[in-house]
């Protein structure tokens, strides 16, 4: 499979003519390649393939250098704006003692402020199962301590296998 270069640029314009776009984004009308080129390399511009299927194709005249720079950073400062929406989760056993409880909860509280969704998980092993109910009221325990920081996404845990969670979301300030 070919290997894909951008679009194709200067000497790399086999057709002829082509309809030609200045440097300002003005129509300069249709115009052979050799001339287009000759116009790209008086002002120190490359010649650009924009739109390949037209008939005539459309070409550009711009820094082909600094148009990919500058495409490069828009898609890193868009990739770096994006936001990871996936929930911080707490696990926690049917059984989790009091205290240990409260330190998961106030990370559970941390994530909230910081605008991230939680999950809240009881994992249930061997003969835990048959007790499901503890765990209820573990989650039920721990969502009454993280209430001043986030809202259930749905009042009823959900069982998945061997595990119940509840969604929290953070809220707005």
């Amino acid at each position: 499979m070919p290997v894909d270069r951008g679009p194709r640029r200067n000497r790399m314009i086999r057709i002829s003519p082509i309809r030609l776009i200045d440097e300002e984004g003005e129509q300069v009308g249709i115009v052979e390649t050799h001339e287009a080129l000759a116009m790209a390399m008086e002002r120190g511009l490359d010649l650009v393939e924009v739109s390949p299927d037209a008939r005539p194709p459309v070409c550009k005249l711009l820094d082909f250098g600094r148009h990919k720079y500058e495409a490069d950073r828009a898609a890193r400062t868009k990739k770096k704006a994006a936001t990871d929406n996936t929930p911080k989760e707490i696990r926690m056993r049917p059984n989790t003692a009091g205290h240990d409880l409260e330190v998961k909860m106030q990370h559970a509280k941390e994530f909230l402020e910081d605008g991230n969704r939680v999950r809240l998980t009881v994992r249930f092993r061997g003969a835990e199962m048959r007790r499901q109910d503890v765990g209820r009221e573990t989650l039920r325990v721990a969502t009454e301590m993280v209430k001043d920081h986030g809202k259930l996404d749905s009042a009823i845990p959900e069982m998945q296998g061997r595990m119940l969670s509840v969604s929290l979301s953070p809220l707005k300030k």
